[in-house]
């Protein structure tokens, strides 16, 4: 597996996960949407750990210089 993301695309990842854990938190998102919208933070702090984003190799992006 080979890193595709550069540096501020892993740091705004990571900022919208903490966003998303936040509304939940403070209740401002509930039921299927939170539901929904955790998967997703979840997957954009996995993604930004790995450093792979699967859908930019499928589209041949690279953000990491």
């Amino acid at each position: 597996m080979k890193q595709n993301m550069g540096a501020w695309d892993k740091f705004i990842r990571i900022v919208v996960a903490i966003g998303i854990a936040f509304a939940w938190a403070a209740g401002y998102i509930s039921g299927i949407l939170a539901i929904v919208l955790l998967v997703i933070a979840a997957i954009l702090l996995f993604t930004s750990m790995l450093g792979f984003c699967p859908l930019y190799m499928m589209f041949h992006i690279s953000t990491k210089r």
